[in-house]
């Protein structure tokens, strides 16, 4: 049974916690004292039914405010397949918690109300969505019940939000009318919505490809870890433990180390002190080399006929997320996997008006801005770009005075 991982996004109370706390009330995926917390619960809607949203509404402040906040994570699974749901919030002050719950994502459900349309967090997040190269959306139009279950309003925000994707160059989308208050083509198909003859949203996600399709010839593993133990039965035990992040490795494969660029041979593969002959990615593993070479904790193993790029200067899509400005003036740290740099950003090439999608000049960043920059490392990063290679292309920004993350980071190019 394979794993799907997707997040909600749109404008606020647009639904996102009730069409989960609705996909998990019909699939009877609540535990039994949740059922009964949730029915004595004093929040109701206005027709007296249990409010849903409350099974993803984990903070007192998202409860008193009936607002999501943070990222809830919620796990569930049918007879088809496993999930992970990320609910992520619509106000503009949490984009950056949204960035966070999409970043692992394979699909995106953005909710629209159908009393409203394409709105300004519409564009945002599917903006968002684009950026972080998700591969499937799903357009949920919601509140199709205070519409009247029209397919005239259906029609006319499908049509306009068609237009957004083509522009987005989003490919795969998918539009399903739906009602997360009254249970409507959530779970189940619809009996008020004759005209619709798709799916309803749950079998949709039952059913949509979820294959990882990380690139197979890209082996990178990134050192956590050397292992010497140094003992008298181990006594010339060198291993490099990590976790793959794409690609496979096989014994007698030609390995280099970046960023020194020694190479060596794959001698053994370790699999839980166990040996296998080959390993892919998702798995943590322990390598070992036929030559002794000096490597440290955030070197990477890569596969020698298909190396990563190599550079110090790299133009990257920015988004901000601390109430800070960004700061030229400043050394910030960059992580990427298990490497740490100074770095510090060279240039601001341009900043993305929302609303428009116009690429504007700017001279600063601030909280939840999104756009590209050109910065330079203290180190040379080995990376993959983002659209080729997400797991090697992304990387995240530090602000070392606060030790917070200020920006994620997705790799474009690397600049001569």
């Amino acid at each position: 049974m394979n794993l799907l991982k997707f997040f909600t996004a749109g404008s606020v109370d647009d639904g996102k916690s009730t069409l989960i706390g609705r996909l998990l009330y019909d699939t009877d995926s609540i535990l039994a004292d949740q059922l009964e917390a949730l029915q004595q619960s004093n929040r109701k809607n206005d027709d007296g039914s249990i409010d849903l949203a409350i099974l993803t509404d984990g903070l007192r402040a998202e409860r008193e405010q009936g607002i999501t906040i943070d990222v809830a994570y919620k796990y569930f699974q049918t007879s088809k397949r496993k999930f992970i749901i990320a609910d992520t919030p619509g106000h503009i002050q949490y984009t950056r918690n949204m960035v966070t719950g999409a970043s692992t994502a394979k699909l995106a459900i953005i909710l629209i109300d159908a009393r409203n349309g394409v709105v300004e967090q519409t564009i945002r997040h599917s903006y968002l969505v684009s950026l972080l190269g998700i591969e499937h959306v799903v357009v949920c139009l919601n509140k199709m019940d205070m519409v009247g279950y029209s397919e005239t309003v259906f029609d006319a925000i499908t049509e306009k939000y068609k237009s957004l994707a083509a522009r987005l160059d989003l490919k795969e989308v998918t539009f399903i009318p739906v009602s997360a208050l009254k249970g409507d083509n959530v779970v189940n198909e619809s009996q008020n919505m004759d005209w619709y003859s798709g799916v309803s949203l749950l079998h949709f996600l039952e059913s949509v490809d979820a294959e990882d399709r990380l690139p197979y010839n890209l082996a990178r593993m990134p050192v956590q870890w050397v292992i010497r133990p140094q003992t008298q039965e181990l006594h010339d035990y060198r291993g490099y433990a990590g976790r793959i992040l794409s690609g496979s490795f096989q014994v007698n494969d030609q390995i280099t180390v970046l960023p020194s660029g020694n190479s060596s041979v794959l001698e053994r593969i370790e699999i839980f002190e166990q040996q296998t002959l080959q390993a892919h990615a998702g798995q943590s593993v322990t390598l070992h080399l036929k030559d002794n070479i000096d490597i440290s904790r955030g070197d990477v193993l890569v596969n020698s006929a298909h190396l990563p790029q190599r550079s110090q200067l790299i133009e990257a899509d920015l988004c901000w997320m601390d109430a800070r400005p960004l700061d030229e003036s400043i050394t910030y740290l960059i992580q990427h996997n298990s490497k740490v740099s100074k770095c510090k950003i060279r240039e601001i090439i341009y900043k993305v008006d929302i609303n428009t999608l116009e690429k504007q000049e700017a001279y600063d960043f601030k909280l939840n801005d999104i756009g590209r920059v050109v910065l330079k490392t203290a180190d040379e990063l080995a990376f993959d770009l983002y659209a080729e290679n997400k797991a090697n292309g992304a990387a995240i920004l530090i602000d070392s005075r606060t030790n917070l993350t200020v920006a994620a980071l997705m790799f474009r190019k690397a600049v001569d």
